[in-house]
C-alpha cells in the first residue's frame, strides 16, 4: 500500500478542497502533523480540514500562534495547534497536550517537526511547499504507521 503521495494545488481554494476531502476520511483520535515554512498555507489547509469536519465557522479558522491551541466544534471536533514560537521543552511545559493528542477529536499540529519526539506512534505528515507559481502549493503526504496508508491511497 502507498506510503507517500504528492498533490499540487493552484489556488488557496484548491488547497481547502484537498484538505476538506481528506477530513472526510478522518476519525476521532486521528493526528495530522503539518510541516512547511512560514506563509506556505498551513493554516489555509487547516481551514479545509475544519470545513470537511463540519465546523460551521470554518472560514474563521486562524493561526493559534499566541494561544497555542484552538478547539473547533463540528461533526468531529478539531484541535488546532501552532507551535511556531515554542520548542519541545516549552511545549510540554505549557499544557496537557496528551489530552488533545489522544482526545475525542482530530488533532492537527503546525510546525510538528519541532516536536517529533512526542508525536503519536501513527500519524499523517503533510509537508507544504511553495510551487513554481505564486498560488501553487505542493503537498506531500506521508503515512507514519499503517493506519494512514489507506487514507493516502484514497486521496485524489
Amino acid at each position: 500500500m502507498e506510503n507517500n503521495k504528492t498533490i499540487t494545488t493552484h489556488s488557496p481554494e484548491e488547497t481547502v478542497k484537498v484538505a476538506s476531502a481528506l477530513a472526510k476520511k478522518l476519525k476521532k483520535r486521528d493526528f495530522i502533523a503539518l510541516v512547511g515554512e512560514l506563509g506556505v498555507g498551513k493554516t489555509m489547509f487547516v481551514k479545509g480540514l475544519a470545513k470537511g469536519l463540519g465546523v460551521k465557522e470554518h472560514i474563521y479558522v486562524n493561526s493559534p500562534s499566541f494561544v497555542i491551541v484552538k478547539e473547533y466544534r463540528g461533526k468531529t471536533d478539531l484541535y488546532h495547534f501552532d507551535i511556531y514560537r515554542l520548542d519541545l521543552k516549552h511545549f510540554c511545559e505549557t499544557l496537557d497536550y496528551e489530552r488533545y493528542f489522544y482526545g475525542n477529536g482530530v488533532t492537527v499540529v503546525e510546525w510538528a517537526d519541532k516536536i517529533t519526539e512526542i508525536l503519536p506512534e501513527e500519524y499523517l505528515e503533510i509537508t507544504l511547499e511553495y510551487g513554481q507559481k505564486p498560488d501553487e502549493r505542493k503537498m506531500s503526504f506521508r503515512a507514519a504507521g499503517e493506519k494512514y496508508k489507506s487514507i493516502i491511497k484514497e486521496l485524489k
